[in-house]
């Protein structure tokens, strides 16, 4: 099982990125899906989440109105728009999987089978 995230690099602030996050070896089209990131010296932070029919999404407060998670469950990716990037945005974005069927969960140690993690650098 791997979860494949890419997408990122550097931007100037006020630009746009789009992440993705194609999962193999298994199917997670019924399961909930969470985009984190974390910032060099800093914890691992929520970012989004949608659930597996992609009819719900939930923001964190710091990237609401910016940011946009979405999925395709046939090509079992799961996507992360990003617009309005500011300088706190920097940090290595990492893709998961909540492997418990329940509502949208924001807390690290709720997912599983987490990505490698890909670089965002949002210069000012």
């Amino acid at each position: 099982v791997q979860l494949q995230a890419s997408g990122g690099g550097l931007v100037q602030a006020g630009g746009y990125l789009r992440l993705s996050c194609a999962a193999s070896g298994r199917t997670f089209r019924n399961y909930n899906m969470g985009w984190f990131r974390q910032a060099p010296g800093k914890e691992r932070e929520f970012v989004a989440a949608i659930s597996w029919s992609g009819t719900s999404t939930y923001y964190s407060d710091s990237v609401r109105g910016r940011f946009t998670v979405s999925r395709d469950s046939a090509k079992n990716t799961v996507y992360l728009q990003m617009n309005s990037l500011k300088p706190e945005d920097t940090a290595v974005y990492y893709c998961a999987v909540d492997p418990k069927l329940s509502g949208l969960r924001i807390r690290v140690f709720d997912y599983d089978y987490w990505g490698q993690g890909t670089q965002v650098t949002v210069s000012s």
